[in-house]
């Protein structure tokens, strides 16, 4: 057995350093970057929960036979395909999920299916210290300051207050707030969900009242969310900005999360009927005691041949992908063809001024090159240009589309979607995405798509399917985002400023072929 013991430590220390070198990378960004993140920060705590919940079920693990199982190898399987879809589409998500299966498939290839299901739990809650993939965390956390927004101010109406709300903006009006990241509500959502599972998995209580705790926490994070908006709205009026913005913001933040812990135990007790609630003790049920590592003792004879067999055909498919991840290079950087900043002020009739973003903004886009222009027609109707070019498109150095970025400060998404329109020069008609943005009674148009190393996209999921494909194959991840704005003016409609935009289009379209490599 002592044998075993150190074969079993060696196993899984040659596991380690392969995953080590497999993965620095990807877990060096989840610690340094998107767990600096506020939304986030909870994740640092993550794995110590893991390892507790593990280390609870130690007894009736070790009384649980540990039989290797082939099927852990679809697991593994699984791993490198995300591995290599992460790295070549420039998506961490896919890269957590591969380091994720990659845990559980190692764990049931040596240890069976009995322990994985065992440690079950344990793997759910490993899930919770990865962030949301970018395009769904903006998506679901540009709702949640929406929903709160609305419910703050419906609170703060009800208290008396003067207020109305454009989007994510309160006018109180003496101030207007601002409903930020910081209010999105996935700060409280996520946690809440992690402590709501927490509770649940310790709660003795038959199935459904364990998951109504869970489904609970949802609302209840985006009212208790919505009451530090109001009660900042109340702050901000009463004792002013100083107060509001510094100490309260902070202080509001963990004063809202131990009201929704209680709130969470509140509901548990009336589940149980007002009788008070019952928690299972550490170690689930211990069984089995005096079996000690009786599971340890299967690696005899053909089944210990069948796990060294196991074991040499991992190493190898892991030591053959951080051989190929690290030794061939699948991104070349591919430099525009012309800086943008050569970009021309007079476009055919158009002519252009040209705006600088902040160096803030360049640093969280991670663009290669951009270029923004005001163009005005003879009429002096206006066009806004943005174009921003990546050289690479790696892990968290994507494109961010409008889709997810440009609501906000009081605009609303109205008849968004793909169409094709008909441009000079394009038979065929050419592929963009259209939206009418309106605040009050302000409308703009909005085309926006994708030149990606000679197509025209626009959605996400082609983005990352291309940017896999042509890394591989073609070993360019390179891409541009071009979008117009346009104002839909007095006494014209968005089918108007539509127009304008197709115009302007066909005079601008042989002008970015100059610079965007195809």
């Amino acid at each position: 057995m002592k044998n075993i013991s150190v074969g079993s430590f060696l196993r899984a220390a040659v596991y380690a350093l392969l995953l080590l070198g497999m993965y620095f990378s990807t877990m060096t960004y989840l610690v340094v970057h998107d767990w600096m993140r506020e939304d986030y920060s909870y994740g640092y705590m993550i794995p110590f929960v893991v390892l507790y919940l593990i280390w609870d079920k130690r007894m009736r693990l070790t009384g649980i036979p540990s039989r290797p199982s082939w099927l852990g190898l679809i697991s593994v399987c699984l791993a490198l395909c995300l591995f290599w879809v992460g790295e070549l589409a420039g998506e961490y998500f896919s890269l957590y999920m591969s380091f994720w299966l990659m845990i559980v498939g190692l764990c049931w290839l040596h240890l069976g299916w009995s322990k994985v299901k065992e440690m079950g739990f344990a793997f759910v809650m490993m899930l919770t210290m990865f962030p949301f993939p970018n395009f769904l965390y903006t998506k679901v956390s540009w709702q949640l300051k929406l929903v709160s927004s609305q419910l703050g101010v419906a609170m703060m109406q009800a208290l008396g207050m003067s207020a109305f709300r454009e989007g994510n903006v309160i006018d109180l009006g003496f101030t207007q707030l601002q409903v930020v990241d910081a209010c999105s509500g996935l700060r409280y959502l996520i946690p809440l969900i992690v402590l709501g599972l927490l509770l649940a998995y310790f709660y003795k209580a038959t199935f459904w009242k364990r998951a109504a705790v869970v489904i609970s926490t949802v609302p209840l994070s985006i009212i208790t969310n919505s009451m530090r908006i109001a009660l900042t709205g109340v702050v901000y009026e009463q004792w002013g900005a100083e107060l509001a913005e510094g100490f309260f913001h902070d202080f509001s933040g963990w004063f809202i999360f131990l009201v929704s812990l209680g709130a969470l135990l509140l509901e548990m007790w009336a589940l149980n009927g007002f009788k008070g609630i019952g928690f299972r003790g550490q170690g689930s049920g211990i069984r089995d005691q005096g079996l000690g590592f009786r599971g340890q003792g299967t690696e005899g004879g053909g089944r210990r041949g069948r796990l060294q067999l196991q074991f040499w055909i991992v190493v190898v498919l892991l030591g053959a992908t951080l051989g190929f991840s690290h030794g061939v290079e699948f991104r070349e950087k591919v430099p525009i063809s012309r800086s943008l900043e050569l970009f021309p002020m007079q476009v055919g009739g158009w002519t252009g001024t040209r705006e600088i973003m902040e160096k803030r903004f360049i640093d969280a886009l991670d663009l290669s090159d951009y270029v923004i222009v005001n163009y005005r027609d003879p009429s002096g109707r206006e066009v806004n240009l943005y174009v921003a070019y990546y050289e690479s498109q790696r892990k968290g150095e994507s494109i961010h589309t409008p889709g997810t970025c440009l609501p906000g400060s009081g605009w609303l998404f109205r008849k968004a979607g793909r169409r094709n329109v008909n441009v000079k020069g394009k038979p065929g008609g050419f592929p963009v995405n259209q939206a009418v943005m309106q605040k009050g009674e302000h409308q703009q148009v909005v085309y926006y798509w994708f030149p990606q190393r000679g197509r025209i996209l626009t959605n996400a999921y082609e983005l990352k399917f291309y940017a896999f494909w042509d890394a591989m194959t073609r070993q360019r991840t390179d891409g541009a985002l071009v979008r117009l704005i346009t104002p839909v003016y007095a006494g014209e409609g968005p089918e108007k400023a539509e127009a304008r935009l197709q115009e302007f289009m066909g005079e601008v379209l042989p002008v970015l072929t100059r610079f965007i490599p195809q």
